[in-house]
């Protein structure tokens, strides 16, 4: 319980950390806030209004404290970009798209890695070899490159899909999921090639240790060495790997949202972005850094779950 403890208060000092870095960035940007929502034909008298009705003319500590208590109540006000729009809205209207397609490529690169790298512990073997060039390729592979190739292949030429046809989960899940499949993958193969050569690599070196020639001595087969001793040892490491791969998972559906025409919160933030919608941009930051940072906490106390004799710090 304690170190759960720490690891609660090291995330909560994390985010307060990534919230102060965040509203200062922007606060430091030139450019008004009032003028981009009134526009260049506003009085001075209209844009003091409204800078006292958005409290920018408090200093910006006072800003900040004020931010982070509407961002803590959930009360963020409006858009600029999109008028009269709630941003608490907007976000959690987009939020469980791009939730879901986090959630697909995560299970893609678990299904993909684990047994790939299962079947290529022989070293030196053919199989081996494959899995070595085809991971090296995937890994050389943007994301946004493997997206417009499956566009092109899955969707023009052999018609699994219709490019741009997105179906909102409120209308047919089935669908939402159906279309979700190529982006998800898309996020996850070059992922997936970074968790297999590391796999590998711990599998490869745990097959070296005293444990395992102890196993062979006892008669135990490679199967059962492999499959009840190695992957425990070895899946500690890759676990450790996957929580800096959450990050990848949600900046990668940035870009691939903007692909396949997805209506989720990297497009929302790319829209905010080419705007200037600075308190909606704050909103994505701090929202996408929770995601992350939570990612990486439940990652350390699965690791210490799983071999207590791990000091995680």
């Amino acid at each position: 319980m304690d170190f759960i403890g720490r690891r609660l208060v090291i995330a909560v000092l994390t985010l307060f950390l990534v919230s102060v870095l965040t509203f200062a960035a922007f606060a430091v940007i030139p450019g008004d806030p009032a003028s981009l929502m009134l526009g260049t034909e506003a009085t001075d008298e209209q844009l003091a209004a409204l800078r006292k009705e958005l409290g920018l003319d408090r200093s910006l500590p006072e800003q900040y404290v004020a931010w982070l208590g509407r961002f803590l109540s959930g009360s963020l006000g409006n858009s600029t970009r999109f008028r009269g729009a709630s941003i608490t809205g907007l976000v959690f209207e987009r939020l469980p798209v791009t939730f879901a397609l986090a959630t697909l490529s995560l299970i893609a690169i678990f299904l993909i890695a684990t047994p790939v790298a299962l079947l290529s512990v022989k070293e030196h073997s053919p199989i081996d070899r494959i899995v070595n060039t085809l991971t090296t390729i995937s890994i050389s592979a943007p994301g946004f490159f493997l997206g417009v190739l499956f566009i092109w292949v899955f969707g023009l030429i052999l018609r699994c899909f219709v490019p741009g046809n997105y179906v909102s989960y409120k209308e047919d899940l089935g669908a939402f999921l159906g279309y979700l499949v190529f982006p998800a993958l898309a996020i996850a193969l070059p992922n997936a090639a970074i968790v297999i050569k590391f796999l590998r690599g711990s599998i490869f070196q745990q097959l070296r240790n005293d444990y395992v020639r102890t196993a062979y001595s006892k008669g135990a087969t490679r199967r059962l060495v492999l499959y009840r001793h190695v992957l425990k040892n070895a899946v500690i490491p890759a676990l450790t790997l996957m929580g800096m791969i959450v990050g990848d998972v949600f900046s990668g559906s940035i870009v691939i949202e903007q692909v396949f025409t997805i209506p989720g919160l990297g497009r929302l933030l790319i829209a905010s972005i080419s705007s200037r919608d600075y308190p909606l941009i704050q909103t994505l930051v701090v929202y996408i850094a929770c995601i992350v940072v939570l990612a990486n906490t439940l990652v350390d106390i699965a690791i210490q779950i799983i071999d207590p004799r791990i000091r995680v710090k």
